[in-house]
Parts: structure tokens; sequence; C-alpha cells
């Protein structure tokens, strides 16, 4: 099969016929592709729960915040090589995609490997940093060692999945994350209930998995056609092509590296708080995870369809399409976030047995899950002026207005004695996304008058 025939296969063409439909057609198997991937945590917290018990419960999850820290820079530069692949595939510049490819997979297992390094030396100092529970930090440690020991197959994965994206395939990155997905499941229950491994049984999991959809996704590219198949021989970083990664990734991945920060010093703050907080947190958070996947499936859309119709000059259809993007959102953020905090009892009840902690949850759920749509706005704006061609603005709004906000709130606020409470952690979140999403609106009102004027529509 030929190359332009793989692309009428797999490309969509965002420019012409219903909004709502395509839109629809481009985030389902988006959102379902990020739902597998949170099954790999909600596997190892779940059955860690139930199993090994509440401080190991504790350990996996305070993880979170840490791992995500460390890891999204890298993933923002999986993101810029995901666009020139697509760029230089659609423009026939064989060379170039060539080049792209190979310093891709090569900078995803350079960076794996420091990661991983940082990781195991770092763990013990960086979760003492974060407050860790004394009496979960021992578990912690282990877990957060182990699972950065996979990062160099993690990361091989992910721009590997970028890449196939960006030819526009999304079906196979989508078969290999089931497959990892139901490894990961049935070795969490061999390790921990058979071999009662404990946290170290789930981190071990974790890896395996990762390691087979990293081999099937390296596999598929070797077996591709053209210049898009993944030859040894190439192997090795183009110093331009890094540059361009840099230049597209970097801002993506420094705003979700700040993110990550600002996340980090409230789970430091949750911390304080002792394991049993630490465990509904931990158990809570996950579970807002699949809600957080079907937004966020909207906001990559509102950067695909924004950029395809802006370099189709179909200049009319982006208010359509910020008013789609943004009021689906909205409504499957709305319902899906109140729902969970409405049946929460019960879906918290499969990560524990304790009363406790099932209710230190419930209160999580109650202030961030159902204004989660709030979240869900702030992004897909963002994703709108990205696609409009504005990379940095929104990476300053979302810096200053929710990471900078969130840790003036706990240095500040947190520290009054009549706000030293776990709600007033919470309410940091809701908070800085209302404030960042209005920035994000004005921003865009502004940029859209410009546009228009240079657009004459």
């Amino acid at each position: 099969m030929s190359e332009g025939k793989k692309a009428k296969n797999y490309s969509m063409d965002l420019c012409e016929g219903s909004i709502v439909k395509k839109l629809f057609q481009f985030v389902l198997p988006l959102i379902a592709s990020g739902i597998l991937q949170l099954f790999f945590n909600a596997a190892d917290v779940i059955v860690v729960g139930k199993f090994a018990g509440d401080h190991s419960l504790a350990a996996v999850g305070s993880n979170t915040s840490i791992i995500n820290l460390l890891v999204n820079v890298f993933m923002g530069l999986s993101v810029g090589a995901n666009v020139l692949v697509a760029r230089f595939f659609a423009g026939k510049q064989e060379n170039e995609l060539r080049k792209t490819v190979h310093t891709a997979i090569t900078v995803s297992v350079i960076s794996g490997v420091f990661l991983a390094i940082i990781g195991v030396v770092a763990a013990r100092q960086l979760l003492t940093w974060m407050q860790s529970p004394a009496e979960v930090i021992d578990l912690a440690t282990l877990y957060l060692r182990i699972y950065f020991l996979g990062m160099p197959v993690n990361l091989a994965y992910n721009f590997g999945a970028a890449i196939l994206r960006g030819i526009g395939d999304t079906k196979r990155p989508l078969y290999y994350l089931t497959i990892a997905g139901v490894i990961n499941v049935l070795l969490n229950m061999i390790f921990v209930i058979v071999f009662h491994m404990d946290v170290a049984g789930v981190a071990l999991a974790t890896i395996v998995s990762q390691a087979v959809s990293a081999v099937l996704v390296l596999k598929c590219l070797m077996k591709e056609e053209g210049a898009v198949r993944l030859e040894k021989q190439y192997l090795g970083i183009d110093k331009q092509i890094l540059g361009k990664i840099i230049q597209i990734g970097l801002p993506a991945g420094i705003q979700g590296s700040l993110f990550s920060l600002s996340n980090v010093v409230i789970q430091s703050s949750v911390n304080s708080f002792g394991a049993t907080i630490v465990a509904g947190n931990s158990a809570a958070q996950n579970v807002e995870g699949f809600v957080y996947i079907a937004m966020n499936a909207f906001s990559q859309a509102s950067v695909a369809f924004v950029s395809q119709n802006m370099g189709a000059g179909k200049y009319e259809r982006i208010n359509k399409i910020v008013i789609t993007t943004m009021l689906s959102v909205f409504v499957i953020g709305l319902v899906l976030g109140n729902a969970l905090y409405i049946f929460g009892e019960p879906v918290l009840g499969l990560y524990s047995d304790n009363a406790q902690v099932i209710g230190a949850g419930l209160k999580r759920l109650s202030i961030i899950c159902t204004t989660y749509a709030i979240c869900g706005l702030m992004d897909c704006i963002v994703g709108v002026l990205r696609g409009l061609g504005y990379l940095v603005m929104p990476m300053l709004v979302s810096l200053l207005g929710a990471c900078g906000f969130r840790m003036a709130w706990i240095f500040v606020l947190f520290q009054i004695e009549r706000f030293h409470t776990i709600e007033t952690v919470y309410y940091a979140y809701p908070i800085s996304w209302t404030l960042t999403v209005t920035v994000h609106m004005i921003c865009f009102f502004v940029v859209r008058k410009r546009l228009k004027r240079r657009w004459g529509v």
C-alpha cells in the first residue's frame, strides 16, 4: 500500500462537514487511549489498596505529582515530534521526515535513561521534600525507584505513538495500550495477591506492561514503509530537527512541569494531614483522571481543528469550532464530574474498604470534581490559542494564573491557622481555574480581533 493511500485511510479533513460529528469522531479514540493509560495507574492503586493496605495505597498515590513533574517536559517534546512528523508527512518531505522519526526515538531513549537515573538516585530526597508521611516514605521510595527504572520504555512508547499519530494512525496505539493494559492488570494481581510483593509488585507490573507497549510500537515503526520506517542505521540526533522539536514542544512541556510543580506543593500540603487523608486523596485523584481524560481530548481536538482550518484559510469556521469545543467540554465535565461525586462512595470503595479513607476521598470530590468543567474550559481555550499560533501567551497566563496562584495560596493563606485545613488546599483548584480561564478568554478575544482585521472576515 502506498503512503498516499495510508494518508487517505487514516487522515481526517477537519475543514469540511459537520463540526460536531467530526469532533466526536476525533475525540473518541483519544478518550479510549487516555482511559487505557489511566488503567495502568488505576490497576496499581486498586490492587494495592485492596490487598496491601492503606499505607501502600498512600505510598503509590503520593508519587503521582512527582512523577508528572519529572516527566512532563519530555512529554512536551513528544508533542513537538508529533507536529513535525505530521507536517513533513503531509508535505512529502521524506528526508526531513526520516530525520524526525529517528531523532525523536533517539531522544526518547536518552531522556528515559536520564530520568531513570534521576528517579533512582533522588527518590527519597524528593519524597522528603514533599513531606511524605513517615509511615509510608519507605514504601513510596521503593515504588518510585522501580517505576523510574521503566522510564526508557515509557518514553519510547509515547514518542513512538506520537509518530504514528502524526501520520494519522490513532488505531494501533490504542490496540497496543489495550494489550499492555490487560497485561498490567494480570501482573498486578499475580505479583500482589499471589506473591505478596506489595508496592514493588505494582511498580514491576507497570514496567513490564510499558515495555510490551514500547516493543509493539517500535516493531510497528520498523515494519512501516517509506521515510517513517524506523531503521537502526539512521538512529541519531539531527541538531536542526531537535531544535524544531524543542521550539514546538518546550512551551507545552514547561507548562506541564510547572503545573506539576504546583501540584507537588499541594501534594506536600496534603501529606501533612497523615496517611488516611493521603490515601483518600490518592483514590479520588485517580478516579478524577477519567473525567480529565474525557475533557483533555477536546483540548487536543481544539488544537487540531483550529490549526487545520487556519492552514486551509477557513477562518469563518474558527468561531464555530471554539463554541462547539468549549460547549462540549463544559457539558462533558459537568455531567461526568458531578456523576462521579454522586456515586463517589461505591467508586472509592473499589480502592479501599476503610470508611475514613472513603470519606477523605469524598471531601476532595465534593470540591474539585463538581467544578472540574471549569478546568476543561481552561484547557480547551489554551488549545485554541495554540492552534492560532500563540504558544508562549497561554503558557505564561497558565503559569501565573494557575501555578503562581496555587503556590501563593499554599504559602500564604494555608499557613494561617484558621485556614490550615484540607478544604483550603482543595479550593485552590477551582479558584485558580476560574481566574485562568477568564484571562485566557480575554486573550482570545484580543487575538481574534487582531486576526479578524488581518483576515478581513
